[in-house]
């Protein structure tokens, strides 16, 4: 992570900014990607600056501008015309052929100081060409992996998968390369995105987390639960999760909650109910932000198996409600847990050894669960969101980050 920049003395507070984000998906979609488009422009907003969000519109909304309110903050939205993706579930598209139009209307009418874009999909690639034609300083956060999106494209073979993948990495390549400044949440995932585009310099930013609203319990629990939290979508592995509750000491635990929507989740239910665990595993959708933090505040241990995460702010969540992390030893989860200190790392794809990790949670005494709270709760820290709008604010005035 880059060093934190120096506060600002009072005699050389600069003039706000007017920024304009574009992304593939912002609210109410619920996914990392939205979660921190969200967070940044609430954040960036109650700093003084002026924030604009150019992004689809959701279904049953009309194409057009509108003044909305998310996080207690009301900032203008570009809504563009959008169409379903006919291989997701909640997934919604903008013509790629008539972006950069559309992004030309939008540069035109905010006039702004700075773009941020969040993927080159489709709004980040109209964002670089406008802003290269009309000279602004242009800033690209990526928080995908094509490889990931073409698992929703299940009707085409193998070798075109690949090839689909390899074009999307060069279309990255050429899209961030606009930009004056490139940032990923992490290092692991900065590294793997230098390597797949050839592009270097690029920054490592927490997406960052408003810690204060979360609640840790350290005392004793009424029921012993795992938890997860975060899209209910293939690359999550959740089928996983379900695999290894059922391979544990029933007596070991109360129940498990499986927090979120998504494609897999009537897949899931039908699981969970052939291998016996159809009233210990609670699959509610979509929750409210208080069931939400209460779910974490009240959970003993928190899952995540997936392979797919570049930051997974919902295990943030759930460190900052003081829970110990069981997740998959893959992409950037290992930056969030250190084993044995506040949880434990499993092989992915491993049913056996993720039962183990949560065995071993659930069987430790109230002062061994007590410290690896404390200690999610100690790690998550360097994640405070206002540390992350610190990082943007000067990448987005043009000052020097160093890693």
């Amino acid at each position: 992570m880059p060093d934190a920049p120096s506060p600002a003395d009072p005699a050389d507070a600069q003039p706000p900014l007017r920024i304009l984000i574009g992304c593939d998906t912002f609210a109410p979609d619920i996914n990392g990607s939205a979660s921190f488009t969200r967070q940044l422009a609430v954040g960036m907003t109650r700093r003084g600056h002026e924030v604009v969000i150019t992004a689809p519109a959701p279904k049953g909304v009309k194409p057009g501008v509108y003044r909305e309110e998310h996080g207690g903050e009301e900032f203008e939205v570009h809504r563009i015309y959008s169409w379903p993706w006919p291989f997701h579930a909640w997934f919604r598209y903008s013509l790629p052929w008539r972006i950069t139009a559309n992004m030309d209307r939008v540069v035109g009418a905010v006039r702004p100081d700075v773009i941020h874009f969040q993927s080159h999909i489709v709004f980040g690639r109209g964002l670089a060409k406008v802003a290269r034609r009309r000279g602004i300083r242009l800033v690209g956060t990526n928080h995908t992996m094509p490889e990931n999106i073409v698992q929703h494209v299940r009707i085409l073979p193998g070798f075109i998968v690949r090839q689909v993948v390899r074009a999307q990495w060069t279309s990255a390549r050429k899209v961030f390369g606009a930009a004056q400044a490139i940032t990923t949440p992490t290092r692991s995932a900065a590294d793997y995105f230098e390597r797949e585009t050839g592009l270097t310099g690029v920054h490592a930013i927490s997406n960052g987390l408003r810690l204060s609203n979360y609640r840790a319990d350290l005392g004793p629990r009424a029921e012993r639960r795992i938890v997860y939290l975060g899209r209910v979508d293939e690359e999550k592995n959740i089928a996983d999760l379900v695999r290894a509750v059922a391979l544990l000491d029933p007596a070991s635990y109360d129940g498990v909650d499986i927090l979120g929507e998504g494609d897999q989740r009537a897949h899931l239910q039908q699981l969970a109910t052939e291998l016996g665990l159809a009233d210990r595993v609670r699959l509610p959708g979509r929750v409210s932000y208080d069931e939400l933090r209460e779910t974490l505040t009240n959970g003993t241990v928190f899952a995540m198996p997936s392979t797919a995460e570049l930051q997974s702010i919902t295990t943030m969540e759930a460190m900052a409600s003081g829970l110990p992390i069981v997740a998959a030893d893959a992409m950037a989860l290992p930056h969030l847990v250190t084993d044995g200190e506040n949880g434990y790392l499993h092989p992915p794809h491993d049913v056996v050894a993720l039962a183990d990790r949560l065995a071993r949670v659930l069987a430790l005494s109230p002062a061994g669960l007590e410290a690896m709270r404390r200690a999610s709760l100690e790690k998550v820290q360097v994640h405070d969101l206002d540390r992350t709008l610190d990082f943007f604010e000067a990448l987005y005035r043009g000052e020097p980050l160093a890693d």
